[in-house]
């Protein structure tokens, strides 16, 4: 078994369908028959005096380097499975029974092809798995994370990006980009950009190995030291539109994807859209149901759930919080006499204004009409909230111009304090809305 001399036993093994090796202590090959070949794409004169974990897929090295020590130590393995790089760069599945050849020093390894098998199931449960994560996410992100994850148990992925068209602009846009991180590949991520346009217009596939990748590489003035990649993108189509595309890089040197890979890939790109599509409705349907159409504020019951997280946060922590509560000075007027459009535009201005005034972690809420809560969380000196209130009177004192009209715009406050002025949701925004109509009653008055 130390070489591939032809002998009678030679010539039996090389008429089966699974290829056997001998791998010494080094996990160098010494003996492959002729059907690794056929699995593994060299002949068994290129094997010889390979490293089999220089053949073998990276992600896989270390579980089998366990596996090797069980075999040499005298446990037997029978249906070990992993993945290996053909010498065309595709990824074969392989199942392994090997055993310790202590007279010979050497392992015995029986090597069957199993790569269809393992597409079947994988894709099997990708599509589950696909269509689990579009119910389970809570965002896109998410979405995308279990998306990445999910496609990498299908096809190899070095990178994994999403490129969505954004249906109001038509511009395409990257939402999810990730990489192994390769100082090389972040240069060639300026390549996808392009390339994804491209498949967008014309709703058909795109397949680059290493040598049909380098013109493009060329064309947008990539340094010839950088090396070429496998690229392969799909259309995401919904409804016979073209919303996105899939991207899958894999490293230089590393698997370069097959037609076969591009059609898994477009196969399930379907379910990919839909997930997506699902996704960005859950989304819309929420920001309906938690922010104001016009202003693009928290709407009251959003107001009212930041309010609960205030309270619970302040009783645990014995801490202070403060809202304001506010409506614009003859507001009515606005829309009487400039009509609802005019008034739609100050109500927008105002909400522009408000936030100018707060920090980041506070909320700005539209409550209805020309009514607004500002809460401010963690309030630690009851000052606070009265020089907020200030510096919102002054804001406010700078002219509104509304087509072509330019307005003084005024505003009557109420301030209500945690605990001192209520002790719930409920208390906190009625004595802050008094505060409002008395402060508006003595303008009148």
């Amino acid at each position: 078994m130390k070489s591939n001399a032809y002998t009678p036993i030679a010539s039996f093994v090389d008429l089966l369908m699974d290829a056997v090796f001998a791998v010494n202590l080094d996990a160098s090959i010494v003996f492959a028959s002729a059907s690794c070949e056929r699995i593994f794409g060299y002949t068994p004169k290129e094997m010889i005096g390979k490293n089999m974990f220089d053949l073998m897929l990276p992600e896989d090295r270390e579980r089998t380097r366990a596996s090797v020590q069980e075999v040499v130590s005298g446990c037997p393995q029978l249906h070990f499975e992993n993945r290996y790089i053909r010498k065309d760069g595709q990824v074969v599945h392989i199942m392994w029974s090997a055993r310790w050849s202590p007279a010979d020093q050497l392992r015995i390894g029986v090597a069957r092809d199993i790569t269809e098998r393992k597409r079947a199931e994988s894709l099997q449960a990708a599509l589950y798995a696909i269509s689990e994560a579009a119910h389970r996410a809570d965002d896109l992100l998410t979405l995308f994370q279990h998306l990445h994850h999910i496609v990498g148990t299908l096809l190899p992925v070095d990178d994994f990006s999403v490129a969505l068209v954004d249906p109001e602009t038509g511009e395409l846009g990257f939402p999810y980009p990730e990489s192994k991180g390769s100082q090389m590949l972040a240069q060639l991520k300026e390549i996808s950009g392009p390339l994804c346009s491209q498949i967008v217009r014309t709703g058909l596939p795109l397949l680059l190995n290493p040598t049909t990748m380098r013109p493009y590489l060329d064309e947008l003035d990539v340094p010839p030291g950088v090396q070429s990649a496998a690229w392969l993108g799909v259309p995401l189509k919904s409804q016979h539109e073209v919303i996105g595309v899939i991207v899958l890089n894999s490293h230089p040197g590393g698997a370069c994807y097959t037609h076969e890979d591009q059609a898994l890939l477009q196969f399930v790109s379907t379910q990919i859209a839909t997930a997506i599509e699902r996704q960005k409705m859950q989304t819309r349907l929420k920001q309906m149901a938690q922010y104001d159409q016009l202003t693009g504020l928290p709407n009251r019951a959003l107001l009212y759930d930041r309010l609960k997280v205030a309270l619970s946060i302040a009783r645990r922590e014995q801490e202070q919080f403060s809202l304001l509560y506010l409506d614009i000075d003859k507001f009515k007027q606005v829309n009487d006499t400039l009509g609802h459009s005019a008034g739609d535009l100050l109500l927008k201005e105002v909400a522009r204004r408000l936030k100018l005034c707060v920090r980041e972690s506070d909320t700005v809420a539209r409550m209805g009409g020309d009514e607004f809560v500002v809460l401010l969380h963690r309030s630690p000196w009851p000052d606070q909230a009265e020089e907020v209130a200030e510096k919102i009177r002054d804001v406010f004192s700078q002219p509104c111009v509304l087509n072509g009209h330019s307005l003084n715009i005024a505003c009557s406050i109420g301030i209500a304090l945690y605990p001192e002025h209520g002790s719930d949701e409920a208390q906190l925004i009625e004595f802050a809305d008094k505060g409002m109509y008395q402060e508006k009653k003595a303008k009148v008055g």
